[in-house]
């Protein structure tokens, strides 16, 4: 049997947490309920990070993500999409935004770089309308 990565014990955790025999706090979040933790988590890495407390950063990563994965898996059980749906949107976005590493795009400054992708995501949003 193949070793199971960290993200694959961890997926399997949100989904036990929201199970059967799950949590029952976890097992009632909504997205709406969640919002305010989302929120409190990111103002507490931005605390830790302008303090430069690199092990609270490290903590406070750990709860953004616990949110994500929250998230992810009340999607997945609306049968929306997954946390998988989400790290392929967000590799596809990655790659499409940096032409110049992934395409053959040449720049000769980070102001060019930021320009192309201000470019970029205006065309993405375009095309969303």
């Amino acid at each position: 049997m193949a070793k199971r990565t960290k993200f694959t014990e961890l997926k399997k955790v949100f989904k036990t947490l929201r199970g059967p025999k799950g949590c029952p706090w976890d097992k009632k979040q909504t997205h709406q309920t969640l919002l305010k933790y989302l929120k409190e988590e990111s103002n507490e890495f931005i605390d830790a990070t302008r303090r430069k407390n690199y092990e609270h950063m490290k903590e406070e990563l750990g709860d953004i993500l616990m949110q994500v994965m929250l998230h992810s898996q009340l999607a997945s059980e609306d049968g929306l999409f997954d946390i998988e749906d989400v790290m392929d949107g967000l590799i596809k976005k990655m790659k499409r935004r940096h032409p110049h590493v992934f395409g053959k795009e040449k720049v000769k400054s980070i102001e060019e770089i930021i320009t192309n992708w201000h470019k970029i995501k205006a065309l993405e949003k375009k095309g969303k309308k």
